[in-house]
């Protein structure tokens, strides 16, 4: 039976990581579970030994090409029940696999791991994943901007109501408010691909990071410890490693992933909350499918993205390390978190339903309150005072909104500041520029 904190130990599961998370989870991919699956990180495990094995050879060990080739030929061919057998002896599960590899490969046995300590397959495993993570995310968030890039460009030209405080203020595009989503996650994007490329790998460094162990086998001092190094990591596809470290990498490296899926999930949350208060207004809603159960009123995807998001902006603490081996999961729960955060979002993305004549009404009902900006800018002109301008507006706005809220009528704020004489120095001004263009959008509305 597989201990709790060792999801990788061969009485658990083999095809997926056992997190409660991915339990749970609808939209998590095969893929990205299969990354972090116990079958990925054990071949991942016995691929690190054979690279060693090659770059050591290659360096001049006694390595024989048929040991290599016997290990080869049993990359993919871990014997499971062995290993739970194993278990039963022995406390540490490198050690099982350990085993368990040596007994599939008999003729390899005095070279399977030697010199090295349970870091160099460890904690280079869990980069690997890291990286190839990163490679599943990246063009699911290059979809969901393309497809709101799509949405964005459809409509470009359909006026909408701007906001502050989700309040009413000046007219905007729909397409323009889908492009400051499209901006946030192409920021999102690079930020991503960065980190990815900035992920350095372990490398054979040994208990301490000194390379003693490898060192002593190659019998040829510092350049050909630096030369295994080199080639283990050009082997695991990385462009550079460490230059120094303990037994683990530097933790620093796992805060660099946290953050960057944290921010994220903060426009991630951002947009979800955006989409459900547009679906709030009847504005904007998530496609229904045919064989759906249930009300489509409720932004349900969005509301998962929401939640999930608030679970990534929460795990960017920073990694504690010490002299000691630290092991840290944080890193690879919110990679896996991203994943699904991305999946759903994908989903919604793809499925959004707009509806123009619910907002050309929700622009008619607030057009004369649109006005405003350019009536201020106006006296301004004429040498008003900006601020007592904005106080005299205040308090016909709420009037004019009165009779909308009291009585159910229509509000109409240039009805109140053309017989004021404040405005006078603005009279021409609203007569020929304001009420003609607000006539104007408002016939083109309604269209």
């Amino acid at each position: 039976m597989a201990a709790e904190g060792q999801p990788w130990r061969a009485g658990s599961s083999l095809q997926a990581r056992q997190l409660p998370l991915i339990a749970c989870l609808l939209f998590s991919s095969q893929e990205m579970c299969f990354v972090f699956s116990n079958r990925y990180k054990l071949q991942t495990w016995q691929q690190l030994w054979l690279w060693l094995v090659e770059a050591e050879q290659t360096l001049g060990s006694p390595n024989t090409d048929e040991q290599i080739q016997e290990v080869k030929s049993n990359l993919d061919n871990p014997d499971f029940k062995m290993a739970a057998e194993e278990e039963k002896q022995l406390p540490r599960a490198l050690m099982v696999h350990v085993h368990r590899f040596a007994h599939c490969c008999p003729k390899a046995v005095g070279i399977i791991h030697p010199g090295t300590t349970p870091c160099y397959v460890g904690n280079n495993t869990d980069l690997i994943v890291l990286r190839n993570a990163f490679d599943l995310l990246l063009p699911k968030l290059a979809r969901v901007i393309s497809q709101l890039a799509d949405f964005a460009k459809e409509r470009a030209e359909l006026p909408t109501l701007g906001f502050t405080h989700f309040q009413p203020a000046q007219l905007t595009t729909v397409g323009k408010c889908c492009c400051l989503w499209i901006q946030d996650l192409g920021m999102g994007l690079q930020n991503l691909k960065r980190v990815r490329d900035e992920l350095c790998f372990q490398g054979v460094k040994g208990a301490t990071g000194t390379q003693a162990s490898s060192l002593q086998l190659a019998e040829g001092g510092d350049q050909k410890g630096e030369q295994l190094d080199k080639m283990a990591t050009e082997k695991a596809g990385f462009k550079r490693a460490f230059i120094f470290t303990g037994e683990t990498y530097a933790r620093k490296a796992d805060v660099e992933v946290l953050s960057v899926l944290t921010r994220l999930g903060a426009l991630v949350h951002r947009i979800c909350t955006d989409i459900r208060l547009l679906a709030n207004r009847k504005e904007l809603e998530e496609s229904f499918e045919k064989q759906q159960i249930g009300s489509n009123q409720n932004p349900t995807r969005s509301e998962q993205c929401h939640s999930l998001a608030r679970l990534l902006m929460t795990l960017v603490v920073e990694p504690l390390q010490t002299f000691e081996r630290t092991p840290d999961d944080r890193a690879f729960l919110t990679a896996e978190s991203g994943n699904t955060v991305l999946n759903t979002l994908q989903n919604t993305s793809e499925g959004l339903v707009g509806y123009p004549n619910v907002t050309k009404r929700r622009v008619l009902q607030e057009l004369p309150f649109t006005a405003t900006e350019n009536i201020i800018m106006g006296m301004v002109k004429a040498w008003g005072n900006c601020q007592a301008c904005h106080e005299k507006i205040r308090a016909l706005s709420q009037q004019a909104a009165a009779v909308g809220k009291q009585e159910g009528g229509e509000s109409h704020l240039t009805e109140h500041t053309q017989p004021d004489a404040y405005f006078s120095p603005v009279q021409g001004f609203l007569e020929e520029e304001v009420c003609p263009l607000v006539m104007q959008v408002k016939g083109e509305l309604c269209l």
